[in-house]
């Protein structure tokens, strides 16, 4: 079995973003996409690191934001047929996509498990939301720092976490500098706010809350290993990751602490399975360890 703990549903990244999710026969506009190409080398970067990044940013970030504008349950739906994948974890991230917006989605499809986020325009108010969140269904916290342009150590942040912990759900943590606006909106993101520093304070504030490090740091992976390795409360993710990374944070965090993610549509199922898969080198107890086990125990599902 395969649960992917990373993927979305609904444009997370402008208002009303939920709307999307019922939207029929959407497809994503042609262009030149990069993440194609890296995809198709299995997230290889060949000791380039970021370079390719930085090169072809504004490539990079017009078709992600293409790839974001396709993500209807429809859509979703055939992604986790095609690629075989049982069940996937969908990530709201307020206030462009709702805990709401997916508890909906949910009742349609019974494949998706959804996490909550904040609301921080809500203040206060927004942290009993996150109990109400849970109470409902929502099986753990997403945090974005760039979307949502509020740092992992900014003092809403702290609140909002300390209110949350006694709830005993994992934070999947958005890790690594990425940009996901272009042009007249580009101020609208703080790319720096995924630095890993951010996301190591958090992790030590609060031992008492599972992290899950989104996408293992994204180009700062090694920084993810240096920083966190050792903490109890650490779990990471595969999306965008090589294989030889993943088999880097299989040695450095051990075989239970590492996640099958996609990060869909940002990225494709297909690819992200290929690299678990070359990673383990055949050894299907570990494979199962990283498709399947890790999230169902990390979540208590009961599947």
């Amino acid at each position: 079995m395969i649960i992917d703990i990373h993927s979305h549903l609904g444009n997370v990244l402008e208002y009303g973003g939920g709307s999307l999710i019922s939207q029929k026969g959407v497809v994503m506009k042609r262009m030149f996409d990069p993440m194609t190409i890296n995809e198709t080398g299995l997230m290889r970067t060949y000791g380039l690191g970021s370079i390719p990044y930085a090169i072809t940013k504004y490539w990079t970030t017009k078709s992600q934001r293409a790839r974001n504008e396709m993500a209807t349950l429809e859509n979703l739906r055939r992604s986790i047929d095609e690629a075989g994948v049982d069940y996937t974890v969908c990530m709201p991230i307020a206030p462009y996509v709702t805990f709401n917006d997916l508890a909906v989605a949910c009742v349609e499809e019974k494949r998706i498990f959804p996490f909550t986020s904040i609301e921080f325009s809500k203040g206060r108010d927004a942290w009993k939301k996150l109990a109400e969140d849970v109470s409902r269904g929502a099986l753990g916290l997403k945090l974005h720092p760039i979307i949502q342009s509020v740092s992992l150590t900014d003092s809403r942040t702290m609140e909002a976490l300390e209110a949350f912990e006694p709830l005993k759900k994992p934070v999947l943590v958005h890790t690594g500098v990425s940009c996901y606006y272009l042009g007249k909106d580009k101020d609208r993101n703080i790319p720096a706010y995924g630095k890993i520093r951010f996301a190591e304070e958090i992790v030590k504030t609060f031992p008492g809350i599972n992290f899950i490090i989104g996408h293992s740091g994204l180009f700062q992976v090694n920084e993810v290993m240096r920083r966190l390795k050792g903490c109890r409360n650490v779990w990471v993710d595969t999306s965008v990751q090589s294989p030889l990374r993943v088999r880097q944070l299989v040695k450095t965090f051990g075989a239970e602490k590492v996640m099958y993610a996609s990060d869909w549509p940002f990225g494709k199922r297909p690819p992200a399975i290929k690299i678990v898969r070359a990673a383990c080198r055949d050894d299907r107890k570990l494979e199962n360890r990283i498709f399947f086990e890790n999230a169902r125990d990390l979540l208590g599902l009961s599947i």
